[in-house]
């Protein structure tokens, strides 16, 4: 008599686990699933000796949780949560590829349209694609301040489609974050979702980091407004252009939903610029501005707000 086959997912690995992996991994963690994180030193050698903290809701809640630094762990993981940086996409690929099980599957959680298609080009396995919409922030090493948000937007990339049975993995993902108190729904065009998250990306991050600033703050500021309000607008023509159909009227709508959720929040762009590190700004609104040139879509809003934080990212201490 055969036994019944293990739940899907059995055990999930997070690589890249800074404050989107470490805040979703350890929910699913307290949720009774099996985790292993991913990340850096510090944070790695904090979180296996006190937990990982997560910080919500006026609280702390401890996780005991593993973590490593080794890209190998994610060896017998049946799922992975990709979160590395987009500028990261490919090598850490490369890196885990020979790790892989035949049988796991990724999810990958970032910002950016285009980097589910990259990591589908570098590992054969199934790869399916997250839309994150959470305000998270590592205050410390093994500490992950949540700040709103939290839902998940699931679905399967078009250049991974035909790797076995989609639907039946989007099913058990959505089912493993939905135990863990983490709305998550399917979408049959995960194009439009990742560029919808991108589109209030657009809006957001660049600001947030050029005037270290707040949600809330930029949102109180009439002319921050209308410069969000027009990179939305390049950034749906764009989408138009690629084919996406985006409403352009709720995207704005949406934007100052975000900013009044999302108050205290500082963009992931403005986190990597106050700690010293490379941003994400290329998938961003540089990716806008590529995409823009290439399909005769003029954005020069986006290409400003590219270009000083790239500015700012060559030299953050310079004045």
């Amino acid at each position: 008599m055969t036994g019944a086959a293990p739940a899907f997912p059995s055990h999930v690995a997070v690589l890249g686990a800074g404050a989107v992996g470490c805040y979703y991994g350890g929910l699913l963690a307290l949720s009774g699933a099996r985790v292993t994180l991913i990340g850096r030193p510090a944070h790695v050698d904090a979180i296996t000796r006190d937990g990982l903290v997560i910080v919500r809701d006026g609280g702390e809640t401890r996780v005991r949780v593993a973590a490593t630094t080794d890209d190998a762990a994610v060896r017998d993981a049946d799922l992975v949560l990709f979160c590395v940086k987009s500028q990261d996409t490919e090598a850490a690929a490369r890196a885990i590829a020979p790790h892989l099980r035949a049988e796991a599957r990724l999810l990958a959680m970032q910002n950016g349209v285009d980097n589910p298609a990259r990591l589908a080009a570098a590992v054969p396995q199934p790869v399916h694609a997250a839309v994150v919409y959470v305000g998270t922030i590592v205050e410390g090493p093994g500490r992950v301040r949540h700040s709103g948000g939290g839902r998940l937007v699931i679905g399967t990339p078009r250049e991974a489609r035909g790797r076995g049975d989609a639907a039946a993995d989007l099913a058990a993902i959505a089912a493993a974050f939905e135990r863990a108190g983490v709305p998550c729904a399917a979408t049959d065009d995960v194009e439009a979702a990742l560029w919808t998250k991108l589109v209030v990306n657009c809006a957001f991050n660049a600001v947030s980091a050029l005037g270290r600033s707040r949600y809330g703050r930029m949102a109180a500021s009439p002319p921050v407004r209308a410069v969000m309000e027009d990179a939305v607008r390049e950034a749906v023509a764009v989408a138009r252009a690629d084919g996406v159909k985006l409403d352009q009227s709720a995207l704005i709508a949406n934007v100052w939903d975000v900013a009044k959720a999302m108050a205290g929040q500082h963009s992931s762009t403005a986190q990597d610029v106050m700690r010293g590190r490379p941003t994400e700004i290329d998938a961003l609104n540089g990716y806008v501005l590529r995409r823009g040139e290439e399909l005769g879509v003029a954005v020069p809003v986006n290409r400003t707000l590219h270009a000083l934080v790239k500015l700012l990212e060559a030299a953050p201490g310079a004045q």
